[in-house]
């Protein structure tokens, strides 16, 4: 059995993931500086699935980023895995 994630839900997880990152200056620093893009870039290419998908693989990449996004947003865990799978192609 496979289980997955519509690509409308993907991506709004994803734009949830992103607002949650633009509300920690550190973390969207960090996020920034891993990534190379400007603040210009990332709001300019906001709406991009393979943006929205390296934001959520920068949140699973630390635990407690992650952790945090799920608590505040009542998110499970596995639906980030798969939406970054989804977004990611």
């Amino acid at each position: 059995m496979q289980i997955s994630i519509a690509k409308v839900q993907a991506e709004k997880l994803g734009l949830e993931a992103l607002a949650f990152l633009a509300a920690s200056p550190d973390d969207l620093n960090r996020f920034l500086s891993l990534s190379g893009l400007d603040a210009a870039s990332l709001r300019s290419r906001a709406a991009e699935p393979h943006l929205l998908a390296a934001v959520l693989e920068f949140l699973l990449a630390n635990e407690a980023l992650l952790t945090r996004f799920c608590q505040e947003g009542c998110v499970d865990a596995k639906a980030v895995h798969l939406a970054a799978a989804r977004l990611a192609g």
